[in-house]
C-alpha cells in the first residue's frame, strides 16, 4: 500500500484532541489503496471512487500523525451513515468532499463533523432566507460573489453539525442559527470553529465536549488555549 507524496494543504489542532486535514482531492488519490478502503470502494459508481479514497488516504494519513495505532483500522458506516473505527468506538472521525476539495476530522472521546465547501457562483434569495433566516438581509446587498462564499461558510457549520450529531440532512442543517462572519460559536451540545484565517476554501468543524479526563488539556504538540487554531503542518 502506497500513499500520496503530497503534504496535505492544511492540518490543524482546532481545540485540544480534535484535528483536521484538508487537501486537493488530486493529490490524494492513492496509487495502492488501503485494502479496507479498496473493498469498500468496489461497489461504489466510478464516478465517486476517486473522491472516496482520496479522503479516505487522507484521513488514515491524518491518523498515522495523531492516532498511529488506529491508523489501519477498517472505516464502517453507522447510524446515519456516521462513520467509525472498527474496534475503536471512542474515536469520533468525519470526512467531506466537494469539487476537488476534501477534509478530515478525527477526535479521540469526541463526537466531531467536518464539512468543505466550493461556494457556488450565484445564489438565489430564497436560499439565502432558507440557511440564514433573521441574518439573510445582511448578506442581500452584497455582490454576488462575496455572499455566496459568505452562504458557503455559513452552510460548513450547519453541515459540520449535523455530521458531529449524526442526523445528517433529517437534522435539518438550514435551520442552525450561523450568524455570518462568525469564527465559532455553539450549537445545541456542540462547539463549531470556521478556519476563516487558515483555508481559503470554506471550511468548518463541529465537536462535542470531550468525555474522557485522560485526554483533558493533551495536544500532539502541547497544550494550547481553546481559542487558537494550531497549525501543525501546511
Amino acid at each position: 500500500m502506497t500513499t500520496p507524496t503530497a503534504p496535505a494543504t492544511l492540518t490543524a489542532q482546532v481545540t485540544p484532541g480534535v484535528w483536521i486535514a484538508q487537501g486537493e482531492r488530486d493529490r490524494w488519490i492513492p496509487a495502492d489503496p488501503h485494502p479496507h478502503d479498496r473493498a469498500a470502494a468496489a461497489n461504489l459508481p466510478r464516478w465517486r471512487v476517486t473522491e472516496f479514497l482520496a479522503a479516505r488516504a487522507l484521513l488514515r494519513h491524518l491518523l498515522r500523525a495523531v492516532l498511529p495505532e488506529q491508523a489501519d483500522a477498517p472505516v464502517h458506516a453507522g447510524e446515519h451513515g456516521r462513520p467509525g473505527l472498527a474496534g475503536h468506538p471512542d474515536t469520533g472521525i468525519s470526512l467531506s468532499h466537494d469539487g476537488e476539495s476534501i477534509a478530515v476530522a478525527v477526535a479521540p472521546h469526541r463526537r466531531v463533523g467536518v464539512d468543505v465547501q466550493q461556494p457556488a457562483d450565484s445564489v438565489p434569495d430564497t436560499l439565502l432566507r432558507r440557511c440564514l433566516g433573521k441574518h439573510a438581509r445582511t448578506l442581500s446587498t452584497l455582490p454576488e460573489r462575496q455572499r455566496a462564499l459568505e452562504l458557503a461558510w455559513v452552510w460548513t457549520v450547519q453541515e459540520a453539525c449535523v455530521k458531529a450529531a449524526g442526523t445528517g440532512l433529517s437534522g435539518r442543517p438550514w435551520t442552525i442559527d450561523v450568524p455570518p462572519g462568525r469564527p465559532r460559536g455553539q450549537w445545541d451540545a456542540y462547539e463549531w470553529i470556521s478556519l476563516r484565517e487558515q483555508s481559503r476554501t470554506p471550511l468548518s468543524c463541529a465537536f462535542s465536549a470531550l468525555h474522557s479526563p485522560v485526554l483533558r488539556g493533551s495536544a500532539l504538540c502541547g497544550s494550547a488555549p481553546r481559542s487558537d487554531v494550531e497549525t501543525l503542518c501546511s
